[in-house]
């Protein structure tokens, strides 16, 4: 008896992934719970293991990408393959020349498709494309059409086997449960379309292009629009020539061509005013919806102070080298901060709370959010329980998910639930801004660039490094007299880190 192996469920809003590692070649004994095979999503890497023991049959190659629930690899038990089974529960397998045999039969019933719940915040998705046509015949799990909202980029598989009859157009923004298309569910299949299937791993005949050719997956994708290159300039090395992540990652955007010039008789004096309009992407509208939504449906207001850094930075000085010889992880700027916001958090609550209709939700723990600078650009994963941990542990678990980040490996698990946020765009050279609420939540806290600046101290003037802070917050929750008392206390804290370790 043969066990099919299908693709598990691994995230609420992962609907494909991708075969990245066989750990077992096709034909090997496998023992049961053995891992065979590395699978990857945009978000994160898993682990597939063997549900019985047996002989492995691989049915999805390395590279390959495939939706959540379809046939990975079979498992035989006591030595029996796959293809001699005839019975009615093993309907992936057809006898070889018997194309012609198979039908599509109408049952009369009618599956409709509707957007699926995609992730937490996420009320709606736009249709970036259609894999398939209206009319079209479509199998069960068959990626059908991909879809993005301002976090990720989702494929659609079929929710049944039959007729696909579009609704949704391309571009179309659709909330949460709208409806996308119909399946007219059939039994069978085209004749004409099962005798003109042939085997997966034989060549096209005449040379032509399958639709993998220069398509990208759903993470390539995403990546090479942030990188502003056209996926035709991109060789794709994937199964059929489907363009991976790792392409993505190291595609460069095309050098401008040059065109040779003929010497005019009389050179012209007219300076070049060229313009060029490229379409907005469907992800940045979404972006920019959201972003105009936080400033429209929040109070949010913003106020400032400065930080004199010169106590901070002389005691990393004294005992940066014994805190990396103890604890291997270097002494940096961001666990000050975040412990003196945890601090200040438990004094004003208000600070770390949200707004749920007409409540009031308080936290009395802090999920601090720390934004991180990736090759996709900033994501914002969650210390929990920042106000528990120690400096080291702080640092620890930054540079944990610093890394997971830049790998492309942080879940959505990672990247939600935090009641308030800390962003650096100091690292890029900012001297000043007024960073937007990351919502729910009613907070954020903006650090900038440290720049040595005249101050008076003890009725002189002298040098120090001052650093600019904000405090973007949301008025409806919170007052003046809070955010300002918020504030000011982190920049106590800062200016003597004494306070930090007693807790005054």
């Amino acid at each position: 008896m043969a066990v099919q192996v299908n693709v598990p469920q691994v995230g609420e809003s992962i609907t494909a992934v991708t075969i990245s590692n066989w750990l077992k070649k096709d034909g090997e004994t496998v023992a049961m719970d053995e891992v065979i095979a590395e699978l990857e999503s945009d978000k994160a890497t898993f682990e597939l293991t063997a549900p019985v023991a047996g002989t492995l049959r691989i049915k999805k190659q390395q590279g390959e990408s495939v939706a959540i629930g379809d046939l990975i690899c079979e498992i035989e038990e006591n030595g029996t393959s796959a293809k001699t089974q005839t019975g009615p529960e093993n309907k992936v397998s057809r006898p070889e020349n018997t194309a012609a045999t198979y039908t599509a039969k109408p049952t009369g019933e009618v599956k409709e498709m509707k957007v699926p719940a995609v992730g937490e915040s996420i009320t709606e998705v736009t249709l970036s494309s259609w894999l398939k046509k209206d009319g079209d015949f479509v199998k069960l799990d068959e990626v059908i059409a991909e879809v993005e909202s301002d976090k990720a980029t989702f494929e659609l598989p079929a929710e049944a086997t039959g007729i696909l009859r579009i609704v949704a157009k391309e571009k179309e923004t659709l909330p949460i449960g709208g409806l996308i298309c119909r399946i007219e569910i059939t039994e069978g299949e085209p004749a004409a379309n099962a005798a003109t299937q042939t085997p997966a791993a034989a060549p096209s005949s005449g040379g032509g292009k399958t639709y993998a050719a220069g398509h990208p997956s759903p993470a390539a994708a995403k990546i090479l629009a942030e990188k502003g290159i056209d996926t035709k300039d991109v060789k794709g090395s994937g199964p059929g020539g489907r363009i991976t992540k790792d392409d993505a990652m190291k595609a460069q955007p095309a050098a401008p061509k040059t065109e040779k010039k003929t010497v005019q008789p009389a050179p012209s004096l007219a300076f070049e005013r060229n313009e060029r309009r490229e379409k907005m992407t469907s992800l940045r509208k979404t972006i920019a919806r959201r972003l105009v939504a936080v400033k429209n449906e929040t109070a949010m207001l913003t106020t400032f102070n400065e930080v004199d850094m010169k106590p901070i930075m002389d005691l990393r000085a004294r005992y940066k080298d014994k805190f990396k010889e103890k604890y291997g992880v270097g002494l940096g700027f961001m666990s000050f901060f975040t412990k003196a916001v945890c601090q200040a958090l438990k004094e004003w609550p208000a600070v770390n709370a949200r707004i749920d209709g007409d409540e009031i939700v308080y936290h009395d723990y802090c999920d601090i959010s720390i934004a991180v600078s990736t090759p996709r650009g900033l994501v914002v994963p969650v210390i929990r329980n920042a106000e528990s941990l120690t400096f080291h542990e702080i640092e620890a678990e930054i540079m944990r998910l610093a890394q997971r980040g830049r790998e492309g490996k942080l879940s959505i698990e990672e990247m939600t639930g935090g009641t308030f946020s800390i962003t650096n765009g100091g690292v890029f050279g900012s001297m000043l801004s007024t960073p937007i609420i990351n919502p729910p939540q009613s907070a954020i806290l903006g650090m900038h660039n440290i720049v040595e600046r005249p101050v008076v101290k003890d009725g002189e003037i002298v040098v120090r490094p001052v650093m600019y802070v904000a405090l973007s917050y949301d008025h409806r929750i919170i007052d003046g007299r809070e955010s300002v008392s918020f504030l000011y206390r982190v920049k106590e804290m800062l200016e003597d880190p004494g306070r930090l370790i007693l807790g005054v």
